[in-house]
C-alpha cells in the first residue's frame, strides 16, 4: 500500500522532519498539532482556552483536507503541561466533536514544542 502524504496551508507547517498527516488505505494518521497560528507561524496569545481552540483548529483544518470530518476521528492523544487542564479541554473537545466520541488518551508532560500547554494528535478511519 502507498502512502499519500495530506498537507493544507489552513494549518501550521511541519516545525520538522514529519508531515501533517500520512494517509494508508482508508487510515490517516495526523500528526501533533500545537496552538500555532497558521498564517504568523507563532504560537496564539492566550490562556489554556485559546491554545486549545488553536489545536483543534488545526487539527480540524488537516483532516478537512483529508477528506475527512471530526466524526470520523477514531481515536485522539491529548498532550498537557499541566493535567489540571482536562476539564477544560474536554469542555473544548466537546464543542468540536459529537457523540459517539473518539478514544482518547491524556497525557502530562514535562515539556511541548515551542512552550505549547497542549499538543493533540489523532487518527481518522475513513
Amino acid at each position: 500500500m502507498s502512502k499519500q502524504i495530506i498537507s493544507t496551508a489552513d494549518a501550521p507547517a511541519a516545525i520538522g522532519t514529519y508531515s501533517q498527516a500520512v494517509r494508508v488505505g482508508n487510515t490517516i494518521w495526523v500528526s501533533g498539532q500545537i496552538p500555532l497560528d497558521p498564517r504568523t507561524k507563532e504560537l496564539v496569545a492566550g490562556d489554556i482556552d485559546a491554545q486549545t481552540r488553536q489545536v483543534f483548529d488545526n487539527l480540524k483544518a488537516i483532516v478537512v483536507a483529508a477528506g475527512a470530518t471530526f466524526d470520523d476521528v477514531v481515536k485522539a492523544n491529548v498532550y498537557l503541561l499541566d493535567l489540571s487542564h482536562f476539564a477544560l479541554v474536554n469542555k473544548v473537545m466537546a464543542e468540536y466533536f459529537r457523540e459517539p466520541y473518539p478514544a482518547r488518551a491524556a497525557v502530562g508532560v514535562a515539556a511541548l514544542p515551542r512552550g505549547a500547554q497542549v499538543e493533540v494528535e489523532c487518527i481518522v478511519a475513513l
